[in-house]
């Protein structure tokens, strides 16, 4: 299982107009089983999604395609962890 936390490197007025192009990248991400969830952090200064990937080289691949990360708009950071425990629904989080 993995995080990843996108952090934005510029404006969000310099992010947004990419917003569209990360949007069809992220359903690119659910339609092919790996990512789980997604969403925008609080404040609005980047976003998080779980991922259920082979490897952290398989993330950090596929992250690439997204445009917030090949255009340089934001710091990404991936963190792999172990989920141990998952609410009644969210057994998939489980490994």
């Amino acid at each position: 299982m993995f995080l990843i936390e996108l952090t934005y490197k510029a404006p969000f007025s310099e992010i947004e107009p990419f917003l569209p192009e990360h949007m069809a990248f992220v359903e690119k991400g659910f339609a092919s089983g790996l990512f789980l969830a997604s969403g925008r952090k609080v404040p609005r200064d980047g976003g998080l999604i779980f991922c259920k990937a082979d490897s952290k080289g398989q993330v950090e691949e596929f992250m690439q395609e997204d445009p917030f990360v090949y255009q340089d708009l934001v710091e990404l950071r991936i963190v792999e962890f172990v989920a141990s425990r998952a609410e009644a629904g969210m057994e998939a989080l489980l490994g």
